[in-house]
């Protein structure tokens, strides 16, 4: 029998669910059936499955040692060594984190120790910010994703109310998401918006452009406006309006500005003259909107963080400081 202390962290979630990410080895038809058997019981009596915690609670798990083992890849973080993360922001809730193209967010299927959230979890480990041993469920958790191949701001929580609010708050799309791109040729007119339909190929890993609703197609509108050009080349910013797969991507080549480096929707004849392999696109800015009550983290309403530098910025167009 093992005893656990609800914290802070914790409070707030169901049994259940509380029991599953603290005995992540526990099969959840035998945590189910443990539940209403009562060799999970909380404060010393029998509890449904969607009763909610409080700090404090005390749980007896009446289970074998065999299912506390945590996976491997949560404890991914003990394999770093010297964090490498480049911090535009943080607070005591919150890391915004400039994530470079080429860095995975999570593994992707295999015990990958390099990704962005194992660099997060041995930063806040090794600096006395996060403690495993005393937590049952919480780790620090990335907010939002971005694909390897782009760069840009990464939202990190540093613990579970931060999580929470931050997960609703993209939820209800309350953070405006800013994307810098370097595309072929020069919008007309010089800013807009584009509103099509998307359809993903999920076996394709693709999404195609469609002119008006069908089956399986989703809204998806982006603003746009040009803020440079050089060459054949323009400096775009974009706008999610919606967040779908490759939206920007999809769309801008739609539209007929495919994106430099792409070589999924891009031209591949362009993008060997410049002779990129990678599309030029990077989430450069985000503002924190919260029209809506944000909780412990209503300090942070209407304020903007920006990357200020990003190489094919500099690169194509000269221009080393983002103060657009």
């Amino acid at each position: 029998m093992k005893e656990l202390t609800v914290r802070q962290n914790d409070a707030g979630q169901r049994l259940d669910r509380f029991v599953g990410k603290a005995v992540p080895l526990l099969p959840e038809s035998l945590l189910q059936k443990y539940i209403r058997l009562k060799r999970i019981k909380l404060n010393g009596k029998g509890a449904k499955r969607d009763t909610r915690l409080e700090a404090g609670d005390l749980l007896q798990l009446y289970i074998n040692d065999e299912f506390f083992e945590k996976p491997r890849e949560e404890n991914s973080y003990l394999k770093v060594g010297t964090p490498r993360l480049n911090i535009v922001y943080e607070d005591d809730n919150i890391l915004l984190l400039d994530k470079k193209p080429g860095v995975l967010c999570h593994s992707a299927g295999q015990w990958d120790y390099n990704t962005l959230i194992a660099n997060v979890q041995a930063y806040m480990a090794q600096s006395g910010q996060w403690k495993p041993r005393e937590e049952n469920s919480f780790a620090p958790a990335l907010c939002n994703r971005i694909d390897r191949n782009t760069g840009g701001i990464v939202i990190a929580a540093k613990n579970a109310e931060a999580l929470r609010i931050m997960n609703d708050k993209i939820r209800d799309r309350e953070i405006a998401k800013y994307y810098l791109c370097a595309v072929q040729g020069r919008p007309k007119p010089p800013s807009g918006e584009l509103r099509d339909y998307l359809f993903k190929d999920a076996k394709k890993n693709q999404v195609f452009v469609k002119a008006r609703p069908e089956p399986g197609a989703k809204t998806a509108v982006t603003r746009y406006r040009l803020l440079a050009s050089s060459g054949r080349l323009s400096l775009v910013e974009c706008e999610l309006l919606t967040g779908r797969t490759h939206q920007i991507r999809a769309q801008m080549a739609h539209a007929g500005w495919p994106l430099l480096g792409d070589g999924k929707y891009g031209r591949e004849s362009f993008n060997r003259d410049f002779e990129e392999k990678g599309q030029a696109l990077y989430s450069y800015k985000l503002r924190f909107d919260f029209p809506t009550d944000a909780g412990s983290l209503n300090y942070l309403r209407g304020r903007v963080f920006t990357v200020r530098q990003v190489d094919f910025a500099e690169k194509y167009f000269g221009i080393k400081d983002l103060d657009f």
